[in-house]
């Protein structure tokens, strides 16, 4: 230990250990899916920011961390964004750097009373729950690996995503690390770091019991199509034809929706009259409206839309959903006019797209209400949750990842779909391209297996739907507005902890009048 405390004099070493300590927690993250090492993720990040020598030093380790955590999580931009990537995560990791300052101003006494260790177990998760919430913000980037998707495959989890969302969850893990933090670094405060791991077992326990399981009342057979990997000249007419083919095989199945993944159509349909006909065909041949993706220069409007198209017997139905949050840099450069230089570096998007103005739920035939989103708006809860609060009865995910086929994202992507079930009580399908495709019950369980980067397929799924409104959905994002109130009081304490002294100081001294003596004169000193 002294070792280390030696070895950590220097600042540009404690800024290497920072950014290293910072991008641990993406080891909970699918590929590796070490889902409980996010309870500890934080702790070697924290022991570190105790430690700093200054205010301004914790800042910084803050900001290093956040830089490291954020490269880490987009690792994967690396081949497309090149030496940008790294601009993105110095810029968000910025975002962190208060938060390394409240570590240390909690944590950072020898031994902090238990009044601070307590306040810790709650301005601390708070303080890393506002961080999240600002670069959620879609020109940010959006919540990609917000820590609580790190439990995606965690019943318990995914109980209390049901009443908090995703952020009751992040929140709840950061008190753990909060917790064991203070027992590995500063034993004599063990006491109330002990009350809050007793507090999270606590809340958990209740979720688990007195949260609201989904209502299950019928079931529906969903077929996603999956045509895989398809590169070189004329790439959206092959893809075409082999979604064509794959979707052939499920007649007879009795589907009642065949999903297709993000860019399965790569012309307007309008254009293409001999696409929509061949669609309807298909329509009729399995019995089921298909839910196309076109991603296209419209023929109605100028610009180029990604739009979720419902496909019946006669052709397009005219539910149509266009895109809505765009990926920042993949699908249009944010303020091109300052940034536009990563085109040259990097495999930004040449020509912005455009954006749809709202969201849609669709009639798919047969009763069923289908809530579709694009590709990386499954990241975002509110849009789930306004899509069930609409009577959505399933909510699709139309993606496609091949840019990052050999990464983690595909997989990371994929898992988000649990929790955006399990926060709405509602099923959920998450159809790509090229992998990885899942289907995930209204508790977020899995249904079926996934469909691999490897594959090219048609799967059925056989879902359960489900009625009924979960906590979540019915008083949204609660614990993010507890979060800010946390925040907001202990500034306000400090503000008055701070003016008070200067008041009490500025403040005149009471006038004393002399004593006198028995003979009525001043009394003088030494008399």
């Amino acid at each position: 230990m002294q070792t280390i405390s030696r070895w950590l004099t220097s600042p540009w070493r404690r800024s290497i250990a920072a950014t290293a300590a910072g991008a641990l927690p993406v080891l909970a993250f699918p590929q590796p899916a070490l889902w409980w090492f996010a309870y500890v993720a934080l702790v070697p990040w924290m022991a570190l920011l105790r430690t700093a020598p200054t205010g301004r030093r914790a800042l910084r380790e803050g900001w290093w961390g956040g830089f490291g955590f954020m490269l880490a999580m987009h690792h994967w931009l690396l081949p497309n964004l090149h030496v940008f990537t790294f601009v993105i995560a110095a810029l968000l990791g910025a975002l962190w750097a208060p938060w390394g300052w409240l570590v240390r101003r909690f944590l950072g006494a020898p031994v902090p009373s238990a009044g601070r260790v307590a306040a810790a177990l709650l301005v601390l998760p708070s303080g890393w729950l506002l961080v999240e919430l600002v670069r959620s913000w879609q020109q940010l980037g959006g919540p990609w690996g917000v820590l609580g998707s790190s439990q995606w495959q965690v019943e318990p989890a995914l109980r209390l995503a049901s009443v908090g969302g995703v952020w009751l969850i992040s929140f709840l893990v950061l008190v753990v690390n909060v917790a064991v933090a203070v027992l590995v670094t500063i034993r004599a405060s063990r006491v109330p770091a002990v009350a809050g791991l007793a507090a999270t077992a606590v809340a958990t326990s209740a979720a688990w019991v007195w949260s609201p399981r989904p209502d299950v009342q019928d079931r529906v057979k969903i077929a996603v199509v999956q045509p895989g990997v398809i590169e070189g000249g004329g790439a959206a007419d092959r893809r075409f034809d082999r979604e064509v083919r794959l979707t052939r095989e499920l007649a007879g199945q009795g589907v009642g929706l065949i999903v297709w993944g993000e860019s399965s159509v790569g012309y307007d349909l309008d254009d293409r009259p001999d696409f929509a006909r061949r669609l309807a065909a298909l329509s009729r041949e399995t019995g089921a409206d298909i839910l196309v993706n076109v991603d296209a220069r419209r023929s109605d409007k100028p610009g180029i839309y990604k739009s979720s198209i419902l496909i019946g017997p006669d052709g397009p139905t005219g539910a149509r959903y266009d895109k809505m949050r765009l990926v920042p840099f993949g699908e249009y450069i944010p303020l091109r006019s300052m940034l536009g230089w990563a085109t040259s570096v990097g495999k930004a998007a040449a020509e912005d797209r455009r954006r749809g103005t709202e969201q849609v739920v669709m009639d798919a035939g047969h009763g069923l209400r289908i809530g579709p989103m694009v590709c990386f708006e499954s990241a975002f809860p509110d849009m789930s949750r306004s899509l069930a609060d609409h009577d959505a009865q399933v909510l699709i995910a139309q993606s496609a990842t091949s840019t990052f086929q050999q990464s983690w994202a595909p997989e990371q992507h994929a898992s988000l779909a649990a929790l955006r079930a399990a926060e709405t009580g509602r099923p959920m399908v998450h159809a790509t391209l090229t992998g990885v495709s899942a289907v995930y019950g209204p508790s977020g369980q899995r249904v079926g297996s996934w469909l691999g980067t490897s594959q090219s397929a048609s799967a059925v799924y056989e879902i359960p739907l489900a009625g009924g409104v979960t906590p979540y959905v019915r008083f949204g994002d609660w614990v993010a507005q507890a979060a800010l109130l946390i925040v907001a009081a202990w500034c306000v304490g400090e503000g008055v902890r701070t003016v008070r002294p200067r008041f009490r100081r500025s403040a005149p001294e009471p006038h004393v009048r002399p004593a006198r003596t028995a003979h009525g004169s001043p009394a003088r000193p030494g008399r």
